[in-house]
Parts: C-alpha cells; structure tokens; sequence
C-alpha cells in the first residue's frame, strides 16, 4: 500500500518558531507516524538553532519531512506570497492531501482543486478580529475565510463556538477537534530563571506572543497595582517591532515585569514549574495551548472570559472581563488569597487522539 504523504501549508514551521499554530503543528504531526508529513517552513524564521532543533527532531520523527523557502516578513504579505510558492513546489511533487493551517493561506484553495488535490482546512482563530488588521486587511482576510471553507473538502475547527455558528453548508463537513498536551514532568532546576533574575515560587507567568490581542498591557496595568504581585514574567516575542512591547514597559512603572522573549525546552519548562499564578489576559484566542500547558503543570489560573477560554470550563472565579485591568486584577488577588490546589480533567486534549481523528478526515 502506497505511503500517505501529507503537505503542512500555513504554518511558519517548526520546531523553535514562535506562535499557537506552530506548537500545534509540531505535537499534532509527531503522531502519525504512519504517513510522510511535508512541511513547508518559512525562511526567515529559521536559524542555526532553528535547524539544531530539527536535527534533532527528525531523529526522533524521521516521517516528518521539510521544504524550507523564501519568505518576507512584512505583515499582510509574508502569508500571501510563501502560500503561492508552496502551492508551485506542491504542482510538482504531489501529496496525498494538502492540509491548510487557518484561512488566511486558504485562499489557495481553489488552485488546489485545480490541481485535483484533497484538502484539509484546520481553522485556529479568527484573525480578522485582531486590531492590528485595518479595514482593508480584515476585508481580505473576510475573502479568505469564504473562500477557504467553500473550497475545502474537509474542515476541523479547534474551538466549538466559532464552528456553531457557521452556517449548515459548513458545518455539514466541518468537525470539532480541539487542541491537545503533551504529558508533563515539573522541573526541579531553576538555573535558567535565576540567570534571568527571576525569583522561583513568586512570579505570575504569561505565555504568548506580544500582540495587542492577547492584552498583556492590561495584566501589565493589573500587576503594577497589587503589593502582592512582586514579579510578572512575560514570555514570549513580538513578530513585528517592539511597539507594543514600549506599550507595556511604560505600563510598568514599578518596574515588576520581566520580558524573556520567546521561551522554549528547558526554560519555559522551568518557568511553567516554578510559576505562582498563570494568567491568560487574551482579547481573542482559537484554542490557547499554553493555557492546557499550564493546567497541566497544575497551576492556578486566572483567564479572560473569551469563548476559547469557556471550551475548558474553568471555575468560575478564574474569570476576568477581557481588556479590564481592575477586573484582572481582582481575579489575580483572589487567586493568590486561595491556597487550594486546582484539579483539572485532561482527558480530552490527548495528542494521539487527536491526530487520529485528524487522519480520519483525510482521504
């Protein structure tokens, strides 16, 4: 029987790059060991430890294959174009099926059935609700939402409400999978926070890209105003200047928040081990992986009521209104004032599982 091969379009790559899709992409595809998977990584978000990483990777996962090609990182267009390059490496050296990673990319849908290829469509989020988008840039990603669902053949939605409220003709191919975890193991080091100056057992930890989306200047508000707050660790890196990074530091103005940049291996192990409090301040998410991280690691939680948030069913004192520093705040200061351990159900993010149903849409 001839091997499946599978083309990853729609994702910077992986390992060692920075974002939701990317993390989901590299746990998803270490399952399915049973297809090639081909993923199509963007240049310039690959460095020498970019490829040390995937050394290392494809030791462990020799199905896991790459196509690293040119890219830009000028926002609006880096997607666009690496898309249309992919689809021209894809005409030539034919998959099994094309699985698509969000819309945006989707709208190469149509050239795909052209080609006579299956199509997966992962949807992750709802971009065009993010405020670094204008008005021109939401219209289009608005085209490629339709034209991405219209023209796959398959649909997985990482967060049940955005799939309920689509309309019949969508959801009769679309289906409910949500983002999964992999087992963890609490570190007992702390030599990577200490060379940071970070101080194990007192910090809140934020995970996350710094965008304006995922409100880190409103925990930044919140921390800057509560004594018991010594330390905010925030880990994560901006893909387009430091705007909202400067945003943030002026936010800060007793000097408690530590920026890591984008954390990965052994230190943000560390930091998710040795953290006080996770908070998740995020105005529009599809299905945040770094907050099942840190349910994982066991961690109190304090979360914005966004649906994405709402598909775990957190306690309901986990809950802050979104873009609300006094909300944040009164939530945090509840969450450190309880000394109860939280306990939280797993069971349904299991990785395997999950690209099991994942194959199962797949011709």
């Amino acid at each position: 029987m001839k091997r499946k091969v599978i083309a990853v379009i729609g994702t910077r790559g992986f390992p060692g790059v920075q974002g939701g899709v990317e993390s989901h992409c590299e746990r998803l595809y270490r399952h399915m060991t049973d297809a090639t998977v081909r993923v199509y990584r963007r240049r310039p978000y690959l460095d020498d430890r970019t490829h040390a990483l995937t050394r290392e990777l494809q030791q462990r996962y020799p199905h896991i294959t790459f196509v690293d090609l040119p890219s830009t990182r000028i926002k609006g267009l880096e997607a666009v174009l690496h898309t249309l390059l992919c689809v021209l490496h894809i005409a030539f050296h034919r998959p099994s099926v094309v699985h698509v990673h969000n819309f945006g990319p989707g709208y190469v849908m149509p050239l795909l059935k052209v080609l006579g290829l299956s199509t997966l469509l992962t949807y992750h989020s709802t971009n065009y609700e993010h405020d670094k988008w204008g008005v021109v840039g939401k219209r289009i990603l608005r085209w490629c939402e339709a034209v991405a669902m219209c023209f796959s053949d398959r649909i997985i939605f990482v967060n049940r409400f955005v799939m309920e409220r689509q309309p019949q003709w969508v959801r009769r191919k679309a289906k409910y999978i949500p983002n999964g975890i992999d087992p963890v193991t609490l570190s007992p080091h702390t030599h990577l926070l200490a060379e940071r100056g970070i101080v194990p057992g007192s910090y809140v930890l934020a995970v996350g890209r710094l965008s304006p989306e995922k409100g880190l200047d409103y925990l930044v508000q919140a921390c800057d105003t509560l004594p018991q707050v010594s330390q905010l660790v925030i880990a994560g890196a901006s893909d387009h200047g430091a705007g909202y990074e400067t945003l943030m530091r002026r936010h800060d103005t007793l000097g408690k928040t530590i920026f890591t940049g984008f954390a990965s291996g052994e230190f943000l192990r560390q930091l998710f081990s040795h953290a006080r409090l996770y908070v998740l301040p995020s105005l529009s998410e599809g299905f945040p992986i770094a907050l099942l991280e840190a349910m994982a690691y066991g961690l109190p939680i304090v979360a914005s009521d966004i649906p994405a948030t709402r598909l775990v069913a957190l306690p309901e004192q986990c809950y802050a209104q979104p873009a609300d520093a006094q909300s944040l705040a009164g939530a945090i200061t509840a969450a450190l004032a309880d000394n109860t351990t939280p306990t939280y159900d797993l069971a349904p993010y299991n990785w395997p599982a999950i690209a099991s149903q994942t194959q199962c849409l797949m011709p």
